[in-house]
């Protein structure tokens, strides 16, 4: 484990095409998330700083509500196709409106390909990277597919594809561990304006 991205991490890092987001909220309740993009998508700003954009998406804003109430993150990339093997990267992150990310970093490019264009970025300070064993690693054949960037069309986004629609969204009787209510870990739960914030530009 190291504290830093070493040289081969960082060439592994600006290659991968998905990373793998694990985020938690004030009381520790966690999400799990993806994140995709062209290669490069993920930037290594210096050896103990890496970025990914936030698209337009499915406006929850799970991570980004959990990262404002608890900025520890973790981040699993995965090579499926080549080596077979992972990279672990855990952090502090802080959430930066694109305008003034760009002015903070200049030299990396906007991408303005519809759907693509970064509402604003995730920066995470590098506090931990160690390998993932390649031992359970499933081999994947990557297959060149047309993408519906920034798409609102409800089919190509999923749809209804676990028929949740006209369920009851949650059990009266459901509970944490602790006790509580159990909550769903998105900007709904979040308060101080801190959920209109993160909504306004997508709205």
């Amino acid at each position: 484990m190291r504290d830093r991205l070493l040289p081969a991490m960082v060439t592994f890092v600006e290659r991968m095409e998905m990373a793998f987001v694990a985020t938690a909220d004030a009381n520790g309740e966690c999400d799990a998330s993806l994140r995709a993009g062209p290669p490069g998508f993920l930037q290594v700003l210096d050896d103990r700083t890496i970025a990914y954009p936030e698209y337009r998406g499915n406006g929850v804003h799970a991570s980004l509500g959990n990262i404002t109430e608890n900025p520890h993150v973790g981040m699993l990339m995965v090579d499926f196709v080549q080596d077979l093997i992972g990279l672990h990267v855990n952090g502090i992150a802080r959430i930066v409106e694109e305008p003034a990310f760009h002015r903070m970093f200049p030299r990396v490019p906007r991408d303005d390909e519809r759907g693509r264009r970064a509402e604003r970025w995730v920066v995470i300070e590098v506090e931990e990277a160690y390998v993932h064993c390649r031992k359970h690693i499933p081999r994947m054949e990557r297959v060149t597919e047309r993408r519906s960037w920034g798409t609102d069309d409800p089919g190509r986004k999923g749809g209804d594809y676990f028929g949740a629609r006209g369920t009851p969204v949650r059990s009266a009787a459901r509970r944490s561990s602790t006790g509580r209510r159990s909550v769903f870990p998105s900007t709904t739960h979040l308060s101080r304006g801190v959920a209109r914030s993160l909504r306004r530009r997508t709205e």
